[in-house]
């Protein structure tokens, strides 16, 4: 049995690699049972989340990834998401490779919103706010800019410091990158808005946006968490990861839905839709667009089998 560390994932598996092995995967699809997620319950700080994330082919593979969202974790420097995918063979069912589930989760997490974005920005985008710089941050950086030439990126997170010690670590990778405190006017001159953050509040604000921009929503995966308000909802063309996942558990859709603000019908497809043709993504330079993300057992899985089949070419 193989073990594979973050890493080896970020050595042999580019940001580019992994939207295209997604891009097939959505398109040819998987068994992935809606998740099962579970609350666990903390005296002295905000509740936890544990996650189980099974999927597997037709006489294929097989895999689940055991995962725990602890907000808390920022405090303790540590990432909020952490997490361990196994991947079983796929005649035997024997495990063939134990991989770690937090590197691989902010990747395929990443790798999903860039997928989006090749569908759903402008090709000319350029500007990128990122709202929050916790561990998906720079995942989700270089994953947007793998797909669209990203030049210049503003970091906006409560705590100033973290987002201007984001921005100077950037700033090394080739970016012009700045942390502001000013979320409001970094978002009006924005071409895309990647939000990956636990809030409870709405962050990005539809008045904010300008013509042509796309929103990227990763955070607020419980039905209490939201990131943006109505409005930007009501303004934006609305795409998910999956129609099942997102309408039961994404805040940024779930409120909006109950309050009335927007239907079902307002969400315009999913990644499977916009991977196989059957839905179509941007239509003009002007409208604006939203995707949010929940999260779903196929990333997992596909990103998973990228993994192995990467490091094995590498000989390791």
């Amino acid at each position: 049995m193989r073990f594979i560390s973050a890493e080896e994932i970020d050595k042999f598996v580019s940001p580019r690699d992994l939207v295209e092995a997604l891009r097939k995967g959505f398109s040819e699809g998987c068994e992935a049972p809606l998740r099962s997620h579970f609350n666990m319950e903390r005296s002295n700080e905000d509740d936890a989340t544990f996650l189980i994330m099974p999927a597997w082919q037709k006489d294929g593979a097989a895999g689940v990834k055991v995962a725990a969202v602890v907000p808390g974790n920022s405090a303790r420097n540590l990432p909020a998401v952490s997490g361990t995918y196994i991947l079983l063979d796929a005649v035997t069912g024997q495990p063939s490779a134990v991989i770690d589930g937090t590197k691989l989760t902010t990747r395929r997490t990443a790798a999903a919103s860039a997928l989006a974005a090749d569908y759903l920005a402008r090709k000319d985008a350029c500007e990128m706010v990122m709202v929050g710089s916790g561990a998906m941050a720079p995942n989700l950086i270089n994953a947007h800019a793998s797909v669209r030439p990203i030049k210049k990126v503003t970091i906006w997170n409560r705590n100033g410091d973290k987002a201007r010690a984001l921005a100077a670590e950037t700033a090394t990778l080739g970016f012009e990158a700045v942390g502001t405190d000013d979320l409001e006017t970094a978002c009006k001159s924005a071409d895309l808005i990647s939000c990956a953050t636990l809030s409870t509040e709405p962050l990005v604000r539809g008045e904010w946006l300008r013509e042509g921009t796309h929103v990227d929503l990763v955070g607020a995966f419980k039905p209490t968490m939201r990131e943006t308000d109505d409005a930007l909802m009501q303004k934006c063309r609305i795409y998910v990861d999956s129609f099942e996942g997102a309408a039961a558990e994404g805040g940024d859709v779930v409120q909006p839905l109950n309050a009335g603000s927007i239907s079902k019908s307002d969400i315009l497809g999913d990644l499977f839709g916009l991977t196989r043709g059957e839905v179509k993504g941007r239509q003009t330079d002007a409208e604006c667009t939203v995707f949010k993300s929940v999260g779903h057992s196929l990333e997992d899985f596909v990103a998973a089998v990228a993994v192995v089949d990467a490091v094995g070419k590498a000989g390791k």
